[in-house]
């Protein structure tokens, strides 16, 4: 079974946030759009991560934060992390390897 996705444009998720964000219940606004509840609950959480705030540093300056961008900066760090730790382990291996050769 092949399983089709539903592709939506920038804008018609953002109304959607907006409206979902503004109504009492996420359901009857997926209802009404005729969208998968599960899918606008997915867009209202990344909504509210994407916010931007405001935070005070310990000299006094005011910083913008947007913790969408933090974790997917946080995201490709982790990936990188990884890549770099196999890449330490490979050349340890091949140290250890020519090591033995010269003895």
């Amino acid at each position: 079974m092949i399983r089709k996705t539903k592709k939506y444009t920038k804008e018609f998720i953002d109304a959607s946030v907006k409206l979902a964000l503004s109504s009492p219940s996420v359901r009857s606004v997926a209802q009404e759009l005729n969208i998968p509840e599960a899918t606008l609950h997915t867009w209202v959480a990344k909504a509210r991560l994407a916010v931007t705030k405001t935070v005070s540093t310990a000299e006094e300056v005011a910083v913008d934060i947007n913790t969408l961008k933090i974790l997917e900066e946080n995201k490709e760090l982790k990936k990188q992390l990884a890549r770099l730790e196999q890449e330490k382990a490979i050349l340890k291996k091949a140290a250890t390897y020519f090591a033995k050769e010269l003895e």
